[in-house]
């Protein structure tokens, strides 16, 4: 009987924030090695259908490095980076552009069926303008051109707003295309943070393979659960946030500028981090916050 009525608890803890988010817009960012485990990807689609059919009003942006990265090994296609960018050429550009959208897309939208709901793959190439991008060498401080890798210059919202009014879940492979019909890959962290920022969404989730912003890297027991964009600022400027984690909280921190109320990052390694982290008073990960 004891474990009917925690059950109950649950229900009731959750109450508060199924009133408080019904009919916002959260845009969830699935990537990292959450995503080559076929039980996480399965739970976590599972967990999208919990959202959409209580109410709120989720959007996909997913990634798939990893996929990319076997399909280049397997058809013997050089694959290096560059600053944490693929090097994207003329036959790179056409594998990551099969692979998000047939290979990964495909087998998000298949988990969001099995689990009862309805998803609606959007293009990134439909919804999504793009402008080629350069980095520069670390050590010379020379532009790099990288190939066929974009930033985002623009993001109509209109597909993805059809598909939540029918009450479907868009999920979005990070692509783009230029004025003359170029494609472009776009990292996928940057087109969750521009996406949620156009549709001013009330949440942006993070899910990938780190449990949250550490303060010691190296000790996942060190994670910071609150910290206002002042806060990060700081972090960066003390070390604690650097390498890759730099660009996307600064991403995440122009969607906060723009309108979303608040962006986790969280561990999608860990089964349901994403309902534990919106229905629950402590949370798994790290919150950022105006």
């Amino acid at each position: 009987m004891q474990d009917i009525i925690d059950k109950a608890a649950v229900l009731i803890e959750a109450l508060p924030y199924i009133q408080e988010f019904r009919d916002e817009i959260v845009v969830i960012k699935f990537g990292g090695s959450a995503m080559e485990d076929a039980e996480l990807t399965a739970n976590t689609m599972r967990d999208i259908v919990f959202l959409e059919c209580i109410g709120m009003k989720p959007v996909v942006v997913h990634g798939g490095g990893k996929a990319i990265s076997a399909k280049l090994k397997e058809m013997n296609i050089p694959s290096h980076f560059v600053n944490g960018l693929r090097f994207t050429c003329d036959n790179t550009i056409g594998v990551v552009d099969n692979v998000l959208h047939n290979e990964v897309n495909a087998n998000l939208l298949k988990g969001i069926s099995e689990a009862g709901g309805k998803g609606h793959m959007v293009s990134g190439k439909s919804i999504l303008k793009a402008e080629k991008m350069y980095t520069d060498c670390k050590d010379t401080g020379k532009t790099l051109d990288i190939g066929y890798v974009g930033s985002i210059s623009s993001v109509d919202t209109q597909e993805i707003i059809n598909s939540i009014k029918a009450n479907i879940v868009p999920v979005i492979p990070p692509l783009g295309v230029d004025d003359d019909g170029q494609t472009y890959n776009i990292n996928a962290d940057i087109a969750a943070c521009k996406i949620a920022e156009a549709l001013k969404a009330r949440k942006l989730v993070f899910l990938s393979d780190v449990p949250g912003i550490m303060r010691d890297p190296s000790d996942e027991s060190t994670v910071i659960s609150t910290v206002t964009i002042d806060g990060t600022n700081d972090l960066i400027k003390e070390g604690v946030i650097s390498g890759g984690m730099i660009p996307k909280v600064k991403s995440a921190i122009s969607a906060l500028k723009a309108g979303t109320n608040k962006v986790h990052m969280i561990d999608g390694r860990l089964n349901h981090s994403l309902l534990l982290e919106i229905f629950t008073d402590s949370g798994v990960g790290t919150e950022i916050t105006k």
